[in-house]
C-alpha cells in the first residue's frame, strides 16, 4: 500500500474536528488508500474519496468544505440553537434552551417515527415538515453522492458502517454499494429517526457496533499506517443526569470498549497514529452535537487543524508524501 488507512469516528457536528484534521493532513499531501467511517465520519469519508478522484488533495479538501457549508446553511433556519442571551449565558451548551428541553421531553413520550414527523424540521429545517418516515438529512446530501466517483479506479477503498438492528453487528458497505440510504443508515439516531431499511433489513447508526470498526481496514492486507481520528471524547467529567445524557454516555462507553479491543488486537506491523479531540470536546455536552452554527463548526475545524499540525503525519506517511511531491516540485523521480 502506498498510502494510509483512515478510521473516522462519528459524532454529529463534532465531526467538524475530523474535517479540520483531514484538511491539515491533506495540505501536507497525505496519501490515502482506505477509509472506514461511521455517521458523520462516513459522510466525510465519502466527500474525501470523491474529491480525491476529482482533483487530488485539493479536490478532497474542497468536497469536505462543501459538505460542512451545507450543514451550516441548513442550520441557520433551525429552531435548535441558542439565542444571543442564551449564547452569552451558556456558550455552545443548548441543553438549557426551551427547544432542547422540549425535545428531551418529547423523546420520552413519542416514538422515533412520530418524532421524525413532528420535530424533523426543528433539527434539520428545509422550510417544511419532512414526510412521515423521511430522514431530512437526505435533502442535504442527495446530490453530493456520485457513484461514478466512488467506483472510479482511482478512488480509495471506502467502507461505511451501519448497525444491523436485529443482530447488533456492524454491516459494512463498500464503494459500489454506498448509496444515500447507506449513509442515512450510518447516521440514524434511533431515538430521533426510524430505522433505515435496506434490502429488507433495518439499520441504525454505525457507531453502536464500532466507532469506527477497524477490522475491515486490516483485510485483505494490513496497512503500514493507520490514522484514527476521534470525534468523541474518551472521557467525560462528572455524572450525566438527564435520560438523553445518560443514554449518550452509555453509548460512548460501549463504543469505546469495542474500539479499545480492536486497538489492542492490531498487528504489530501497523503504525497507529491517533488525532484526539479530548481537549476540544471534553466540556461540550451532547446538545452541541446538534449545533450547525458556523462559528461553532469553525472552532472545531480549527481545533482539528491544530491537532493535526501538532501530531503531524506518521513518519512513513510523511516520507511517501515527500516522495510523491518531488516530481512536481523538483523534477526528480522518487526511489
Amino acid at each position: 500500500m502506498r498510502g494510509a488507512a483512515l478510521a473516522l469516528q462519528g459524532g454529529g457536528a463534532h465531526g467538524a474536528f475530523t474535517w479540520g484534521v483531514l484538511d491539515r493532513l491533506l495540505e501536507d499531501e497525505l496519501q490515502v488508500d482506505a477509509i472506514c467511517g461511521v455517521s458523520s465520519g462516513a459522510l466525510i469519508g465519502v466527500m474525501l474519496a470523491q474529491g480525491l478522484v476529482r482533483d487530488g488533495q485539493v479536490g478532497a479538501r474542497a468536497a469536505m468544505r462543501e459538505l460542512w457549508r451545507r450543514f451550516a446553511q441548513a442550520h441557520r433556519l433551525s429552531l435548535l440553537q441558542n439565542a444571543p442571551l442564551e449564547r452569552w449565558l451558556w456558550g455552545w451548551d443548548m441543553s438549557n434552551s426551551f427547544v432542547w428541553r422540549g425535545l428531551e421531553a418529547t423523546m420520552r413520550m413519542f416514538s422515533p417515527a412520530q418524532l421524525n414527523s413532528a420535530l424533523g424540521s426543528a433539527l434539520w429545517p428545509f422550510g417544511h415538515l419532512p414526510p412521515f418516515g423521511h430522514h431530512p438529512l437526505r435533502a442535504l446530501i442527495s446530490d453530493l453522492i456520485d457513484p461514478a466517483l466512488l467506483t472510479d479506479p482511482a478512488a480509495p477503498r471506502l467502507i461505511v458502517s451501519a448497525t444491523d438492528v436485529e443482530t447488533g453487528q456492524a454491516a459494512l458497505f463498500e464503494n459500489a454499494a454506498i448509496t444515500v440510504d447507506v449513509l442515512l443508515a450510518s447516521c440514524c439516531l434511533p431515538f430521533v429517526f426510524p430505522a433505515v431499511e435496506i434490502g429488507g433489513r433495518a439499520y441504525w447508526d454505525g457507531g453502536y457496533s464500532g466507532n469506527p470498526p477497524l477490522r475491515p481496514l486490516l483485510t485483505p492486507a494490513a496497512p503500514r499506517d493507520l490514522l484514527l481520528v476521534r470525534a468523541q471524547p474518551g472521557r467525560r467529567p462528572g455524572t450525566p443526569h438527564t435520560p438523553l445524557e445518560i443514554t449518550n454516555r452509555l453509548n460512548e462507553i460501549a463504543c469505546h470498549s469495542v474500539l479499545a479491543a480492536e486497538l489492542a488486537a492490531l498487528p504489530r506491523s501497523v503504525t497507529l497514529t491517533t488525532y484526539d479531540a479530548d481537549d476540544t470536546l471534553l466540556d461540550l455536552p451532547i446538545s452541541s452535537k446538534f449545533s450547525g452554527e458556523q462559528e461553532f463548526l469553525s472552532l472545531l475545524f480549527n481545533a482539528g487543524r491544530t491537532a493535526a499540525a501538532a501530531q503531524g503525519l506518521p513518519r512513513s506517511a510523511a516520507e511517501r508524501s515527500r516522495a510523491q511531491a518531488m516530481p512536481r516540485s523538483a523534477g526528480i523521480t522518487p526511489p
